[in-house]
């Protein structure tokens, strides 16, 4: 193609040769034909659209000859679709401890912090603690096991190596996303959920442990199972006041079925 664009009308018009623009060469912008291009594809004058493959602002009008060009900014679509469908793994990969203890049908790691988020949806105010920020933590505080799986205590692994792996997929990630302000938030509150380093951090530690314990009770109501194991594993750890209430009411409610 020969020929630059020159917007007239809501088309774009080829008129100027490219090279005229040399941050418009490949491959920083990739062109691909409208429906519009496609019906006039006889025509010497194609209608197209430009799309950057990368994060370069590439919204300046640009002038060539007497024509003015001003191109629009990148699209986020593509790597935002890169992001989800990685993260569709999350709804496919069960927790792994349920499998070791013969659990059918195990809740997958995206069941968990889906009702983790709800916990944190539902609590009652805490003073100083911000809701929202829980309920962005509990959706992303396991996302990096979209990569490295569900490593649980009994697989082997040191706490130091776990974080190892999964700060590495959480990298690989934010830079999937593109790297901008929401990938680094996500960042932020996946090391501020390992850290244990707020109070929301501690809220959303509980809704973690809460969940766990919720999910054992009916396993063992649904399968006849007992996971006394998850119960003493999560018991004298919890944080925070509304931990501490719910905890009991899981457990009263387990005495009773018992």
């Amino acid at each position: 193609m020969r020929n630059v664009m020159i917007h007239r009308g809501g088309v774009l018009f080829c008129t100027k040769p490219l090279s005229i623009f040399p941050s418009l060469t490949p491959p920083l912008l990739r062109l691909r034909y409208s429906s519009a291009a496609a019906a006039a594809a006889s025509s010497p004058n194609r209608a197209i659209h430009c799309m950057a493959n990368n994060d370069s602002p590439l919204s300046q009008p640009l002038t060539g000859g007497d024509s003015s060009v001003s191109v629009p900014p990148p699209s986020s679509a593509s790597s935002a679709i890169d992001f989800l469908s990685l993260c569709s793994r999350l709804k496919t990969t069960p927790r792994a401890g349920w499998g070791k203890r013969d659990v059918k049908n195990p809740e997958s790691i995206a069941d968990h912090m889906y009702r983790m988020g709800l916990m944190a949806l539902i609590s009652s105010d805490i003073p100083g603690v911000n809701r929202d920020k829980c309920i962005k933590m509990a959706i992303v505080h396991d996302i990096a096991e979209a990569i490295v799986g569900d490593i649980t205590p009994s697989c082997g692994v040191s706490k130091e190596e776990k974080n190892r792996r999964e700060s590495e997929a959480l990298e690989h990630m934010c830079k999937l996303l593109g790297g901008g302000e929401r990938a680094q938030e996500i960042a932020e509150l996946w090391r501020e959920y390992e850290a244990n380093a707020s109070p929301e951090a501690k809220v959303v530690k509980d809704f973690d442990k809460l969940e766990l314990i919720l999910q054992a009770l009916e396993y063992e109501q649904e399968q006849g199972k007992d996971l006394e194991e998850f119960f003493q594993s999560t018991a004298g750890k919890f944080q925070t006041d509304i931990g501490k209430a719910w905890a009991l009411e899981i457990a009263s409610r387990r005495r009773k079925q018992q």
